[in-house]
């Protein structure tokens, strides 16, 4: 495959180029190329070049060509697999669902290409019209994590193309092919030469700085962590570009005593377990009713440990190895924290040899309250436990963050239910499910968990401005 940066539809080498690792060895798979400053601002003149004739395009072209990637896509699903856990470590069987997730944002978005309709209406004093139209934000910087190399790029792009924007993407320095392979793909589907364009860089905080300080570029939507959001946020007030942020995490999973057990339990493996924890949506606290939380620790604890671990490309693997060296470092030492602490280890709590980056499904009993994998977005297969009485109790508990992505709530009482899914500081509610992404909803959350929405009609709003025409007829 191509590996160098894609501009303009275009393979262009840059200057210098750095290594792809293999979580699963630590051993390197390829090389690509490591775009500078200089090839951002390349990047975005093409992006602006073919600004104008890419809004121009109808609704029903730009619809067809969505629905040819989704069609594509779908075509080389276990290709595609292969690659995310090749460079990114997920088990197969996860990658495939991705793909199979990140595909969906192009069927969706091919379906709402044709409705980006604006609204007329009269004036409260009949003195004139109010024409409101939607059109193209414009060039668009989109920067994606490494965690879902596939889906969080087309999260972005599906609803950027509907809406007529062109864009830069620069994907995770960690999972660049995946992006290569995906600007490959969209040529293919008909997109353009100069509307989607692919810079891998080991230099994100200056490329990324230098393409929001172009007064060309009118938009950042970015995943990631909430530190690195604060400086693209500042970076961005500079010409006051339009934000889209899909922030940090720290997932509360409540399990109440009339919860049924079952489903909990396979909604806790869903939620905590989906790409061995690496997700912003994972579950990271499980707050759990005393009267219930022995034999839960039990059985989750049992199902973690029957959990296969080892290389993702594996075809029987279920937890493949984490990113990085500083990913498996960063949970052994939350891990470690916790047990100092006063916690317990049901099973795992140990970091596995290597070669590569392994940690095992991991369940902790007996957490304190301020502990500080609590408070922390773990990004791996470790379930902390903590006990409650009361339902006032549990919704302070898992209120107590800075975060507001997603939570998980079990019960058997729906008046509860909904109740405490209000109560919840949240942008998105797990209520008797522990799997909320669908690209048909609004993702997105409160707090420091970011600003704007992703997927859903709401989506492709944030890729568009409406425009007010006052007029007499």
């Amino acid at each position: 495959m191509d590996t160098d940066l894609f501009i303009g539809g275009k393979w262009v080498a840059a200057a210098s180029r750095f290594d792809v690792i293999d979580p699963s060895t630590g051993g390197v798979i390829t090389s690509v190329s490591d775009g500078s400053v200089a090839d951002a601002l390349a990047a975005v003149d093409s992006a602006s070049a073919a600004a104008a004739s890419w809004a121009a395009t109808s609704p029903r072209a730009r619809s067809a060509i969505l629905r040819a990637a989704f069609e594509l896509m779908t075509s080389r699903a276990s290709a595609f697999a292969q690659l995310i856990s090749l460079e990114n470590g997920k088990a197969y069987a996860d990658a495939l669902g991705e793909v199979a997730y990140a595909a969906e944002f192009f069927r969706w978005y091919s379906e709402e290409a044709v409705r980006g309709s604006g609204t007329v209406g009269t004036a409260p004093s009949g003195a004139n019209r109010i024409l409101v139209v939607r059109q193209p934000v414009g060039v668009c910087v989109l920067v994606t994590p490494w965690n879902f190399p596939a889906a969080m790029a087309t999260r972005k792009i599906g609803p950027a193309l509907a809406a007529g924007c062109t864009m830069v993407l620069k994907p995770a320095s960690d999972t660049p092919l995946t992006a290569l392979a995906m600007a490959a793909l969209l040529a293919e589907a008909g997109v353009p030469d100069g509307v989607v364009n692919v810079l891998p860089s080991r230099r994100s905080g200056a490329v990324v700085s230098a393409m929001l300080h172009d007064p060309r570029v009118r938009k950042v939507s970015f995943t990631g962590s909430t530190e690195v959001g604060r400086v693209l946020l500042a970076s961005a007030a500079d010409n006051v570009v339009n934000t889209s942020m899909e922030l940090g995490g720290n997932a509360p999973f409540l399990v109440f005593e009339d919860a049924d057990l079952d489903a909990a339990l396979e909604g806790a493996m869903v939620a905590k377990m989906r790409n061995a924890g690496e997700a912003c949506t994972a579950a990271n606290r499980f707050y759990v009713h005393a009267s219930v939380a022995g034999e839960f620790a039990s059985r989750l604890s049992s199902r973690m440990a029957e959990l296969r671990v080892g290389p993702g490309v594996s075809a029987d693997t279920q937890v493949g190895p984490l990113v990085n060296e500083d990913t498996v470092a960063k949970v052994d030492g939350l891990v470690r924290s916790a047990l100092a602490g006063g916690a317990v280890v049901v099973t795992g709590g140990t970091r596995l040899p290597g070669p590569g980056y392994y940690y095992p499904p991991t369940v902790l009993t007996g957490v304190a309250p301020d502990a500080a994998i609590l408070r922390s977005e773990i990004f791996g297969p470790v379930a902390p436990i903590v006990t409650f009485t009361a339902e006032d109790e549990a919704v302070r508990l898992a209120n107590d963050t800075e975060f507001g992505l997603v939570a998980y709530v079990y019960t058997g009482d729906l008046a509860r239910g909904l109740r405490v899914s209000e109560a919840l500081e949240a942008g998105m509610v797990g209520l008797n499910r522990g799997l909320v992404s669908d690209p048909a909803a609004p993702f997105g959350g409160v707090k420091q968990s970011g600003l704007g929405r992703e997927g859903g009609h709401e989506g492709m709003l944030d890729y568009l401005e409406s425009k007010y025409i006052a007029v007499d007829w």
